[in-house]
């Protein structure tokens, strides 16, 4: 262990720019605490799979400790943090403990938002966290065995009806992916309801789908929906959202499994450093990404709002990543007494995956779509996966799945009101 004279770095959040965070600070002589109110780094680009049933969760998530066991300067702790006490250099959890810090960095990223109807988040979940996972595919995979047992066709094509709010990368993997489940992974197996008679909606209030991707991109994603079966509906702002389905103006179409993709809102814990927040409640920092007078306090991640070239840094992976990593390159420079640069954001490129051999990807100068983006995208996230294990699992279940359309994950655990019950 680190002597307890060494500066105190805190790190709030084991998402990419936390852990990226603290493995910068490894050879450091600091003493690093990494404080996150889950026990894993969870790979979150491929949540969306967990959630449909094509991987498990030890698949794309790894204990915190387990990541950090090399690392003798870094303490793991489990705990929520509440307050930040930027005076007296000390956090506040929910369990009564405090924590004092020489430096913070605040990676905490983001939540759902719901644009002013929290109410709906009952009806239609979002997808950011494991839980978050495990009761979309429970909604999913139930929603068919509600249709096998219902005698009523119109309440029978309700269970069969899907709608997905927000054409994002989220929203449109997880159409996709629903779309495949229902014409080729459940073919055969259900004797009273068909489940390729199962509608998927994908609902966009703006007039694309993957609206930060270039144009022809979009178009080529929204036409590989369209083959998969999805039906895009562009343009069209949801305006309700209920036990019964969603509202699109005046038409009410009835979909017993709603999921939301639409948007999200910073970390709650921006409020705490009392500094400028944008519209979705993120921190404007410094070109260090230090917070504005208080340079020993650095926001990364989805949490952090910086302008680059007139546009903002993307809520990304590797934008989180990035952003860790020169957080901590400006805390060893400060502690050796020399200087850094600004932040620079290096874009890497953007992907999203619509479906088996279909995606797209955007790498600057070249631009991929259908099945030769599908194997970019499949390569590109099995590097990223945190550990050997992971990555040889996850290329098992991928190679299963294409070679037969089985999600070896469909296994229904848990339950609730919402799923087991009909609508009135």
């Amino acid at each position: 262990m680190h002597s307890e004279q060494h500066p105190h770095v805190v790190i709030v959040g084991g998402g990419f720019g936390g852990l990226w965070a603290a493995r910068a600070l490894a050879r450091s002589p600091v003493r690093v605490t990494l404080i996150d109110r889950v026990n894993h780094h969870l790979f979150q680009p491929l949540l969306y799979q967990v959630a449909t049933a094509g991987l498990s969760m030890p698949d794309i998530a790894a204990p915190l400790r387990h990541i950090l066991r090399r690392q003798n300067n870094a303490t793991v702790l489990l705990g929520e943090v509440t307050t930040i006490d930027r005076n007296s250099r000390r956090l506040h959890c929910t369990n009564g403990n405090e924590l004092s810090y020489d430096y913070l960095i605040v990676a905490s990223g983001a939540r759902h938002a719901y644009f002013g109807h929290d109410d709906w988040a009952a009806h239609a979940p979002g997808l950011k966290t494991l839980d978050d996972a495990l009761l979309i595919r429970r909604r999913v995979l139930t929603a068919f065995e509600r249709a096998e047992a219902e005698t009523d066709p119109e309440r029978r094509a309700a269970w069969l009806n899907f709608a997905v709010i927000g054409a994002g990368p989220t929203g449109v993997e997880l159409a996709g992916t629903l779309a495949e489940i229902a014409r080729h992974t459940l073919r055969r197996e259900f004797r009273r309801a068909d489940p390729a008679a199962a509608r998927v909606l994908l609902v966009e209030a703006g007039p694309r789908v993957l609206p930060a991707l270039p144009e022809s991109l979009s178009a080529k994603a929204a036409a590989q929906l369209q083959h998969l079966g999805v039906e895009v509906h562009t343009g069209r702002a949801v305006s309700a959202v209920d036990s019964s389905g969603i509202t699109l103006g005046e038409e009410h179409i009835a979909a017993r499994t709603v999921l939301w993709a639409a948007g999200v809102a910073a970390s709650p814990l921006g409020r705490c450093l009392d500094v400028p927040l944008d519209k979705a409640g993120r921190v404007a920092v410094e070109d260090d990404l230090s917070v504005p007078g208080h340079p020993e306090i650095f926001v990364v991640g989805d949490l952090a709002s910086r302008m680059q070239d007139g546009k903002p840094v993307p809520g990304v992976a590797p934008a989180a990543k990035q952003m860790g990593t020169h957080a901590a390159k400006v805390i060893r420079a400060r502690l050796a007494g020399a200087t850094t640069k600004p932040f620079r954001y290096v874009d890497v490129g953007s992907l999203a995956t619509i479906g088996r051999m279909a995606a797209v990807a955007d790498l600057g100068r070249v631009r991929l779509s259908g099945m030769i983006a599908w194997w970019f995208w499949l390569l590109i996230h099995i590097l990223f996966l945190i550990g050997f294990r992971s990555r040889l699992i996850v290329l098992i279940n991928w190679s299963w799945s294409y070679w037969t359309y089985q999600r070896h994950a469909r296994i229904i655990v848990g339950t609730t009101r919402d799923d087991a019950e009909p609508a009135s």
